[in-house]
């Protein structure tokens, strides 16, 4: 039996669901290959931080004005910031190659932190000709003062304003702390995304007790960690009209399949490709041919969505009555 594992994501149609994520694996080209020739479907590439640019301009402006008023001559001696490669010139050169050497689909990310920037960079990645953009929105509200709908209404200018300036498909890649997910899911559509990535994934702050120093340290995710995405894509799956990407957690074949059940479009994997290499993706292929062969689907349309909240035969376990029956079974297990 022929067994098809095409999906759609963003309007871009994938020979298979597997999206390489923003990863060290997805910053240079040689590795893009691989990745490609691997089965990759598509690539996200790092995201473009204007942070980052931003520090560096300032870095080379102080470095260029220190001393610069000693003499009337220096003034003219140093030339202006503008001639020097402070600004996001490696990335959209990183995109050009990728789209020069690859067949596959290539994902713009941008993080900004300013609605100029937002919209500088996203207008520089579209002309550099990236299939999609995805806004990785990295936005943690320390600020007792700041209302949940500030918040939100934050996350909605910004894709407003970025819809605006491009044509490019776009995707939100949000994270889990909204008080209600669905309607959050729903006023970014409107506001102009395509899809949605579901979460990002905070990086948690740890004390150093022998410096006594905060300190942020990225760990590579876990498999029980993509059970978030798969509750709110199961919720979603059918009742937004975009596509739905998940992220975080998916390592095994079997957490592919789940996410693809409850309505994934698309798993996207970075932990497992950094742990495992760019194979890891001709692995999942496989794994998920022999599943679908098993069980006799003959493609990924046709068991996408079968176990989401309106096709599950029991719905009520994406909600709180399930929460009383799965501590009943775990203290039954425990006894």
């Amino acid at each position: 039996m022929s067994i098809s594992l095409k999906t759609e994501y963003l309007g871009l149609n994938l020979n298979n669901p597997i999206v390489a994520s923003a990863s060290p694996l997805t910053g240079n080209v040689e590795s893009l290959v691989q990745l490609e020739k691997a089965g990759a479907a598509a690539v996200v590439l790092p995201s473009l931080f204007e942070e980052q640019i931003e520090h560096e301009a300032q870095e080379v402006h102080h470095l260029l004005a220190f001393g610069a008023e000693s003499t009337p001559e220096a003034i003219n001696y140093f030339p202006e910031l503008a001639s020097y490669n402070t600004g996001p010139d490696t990335y959209i050169q990183l995109i050009k190659d990728a789209k020069q050497v690859l067949g596959i689909p290539v994902i713009a990310s941008l993080n900004g932190i300013s609605r100029g920037g937002w919209v500088r960079y996203a207008k520089l990645i579209q002309s550099a000709g990236a299939d999609a953009l995805e806004l990785n929105i990295y936005f943690v509200p320390t600020d007792a003062n700041v209302s949940g709908d500030e918040v939100e209404q934050r996350y909605i200018d910004l894709v407003r304003d970025v819809r605006e300036v491009v044509s490019l498909p776009l995707s939100v890649k949000i994270s889990p702390y909204f008080s209600s997910p669905a309607n959050m899911a729903n006023k970014l559509i409107k506001a102009g995304a395509n899809g949605l990535v579901l979460f990002n994934r905070f990086v948690q702050p740890d004390i150093d007790l022998e410096t006594m120093q905060m300190v942020s340290q990225l760990e590579l995710s876990q498999s029980s960690e993509a059970r978030q995405a798969l509750q709110w894509i199961g919720v979603l799956h059918n009742r937004i009209n975009a596509s739905l990407a998940a992220t975080g957690g998916i390592h095994a074949r079997e957490d592919l399949i789940k996410l693809l059940l409850v309505g994934a479009d698309v798993v996207m994997i970075a932990s497992s490709l950094i742990k495992k290499g760019p194979s890891h993706v001709s692995k999942l292929i496989e794994g998920l041919y022999d599943w679908l062969g098993g069980y006799e689907y003959a493609s990924v349309g046709q068991m996408k969505g079968s176990m989401c909240y309106d096709h599950c035969p029991n719905p009520k376990g994406y909600d709180r009555s399930n929460y009383m029956k799965a501590l009943v079974n775990y203290t039954s297990k425990s006894a």
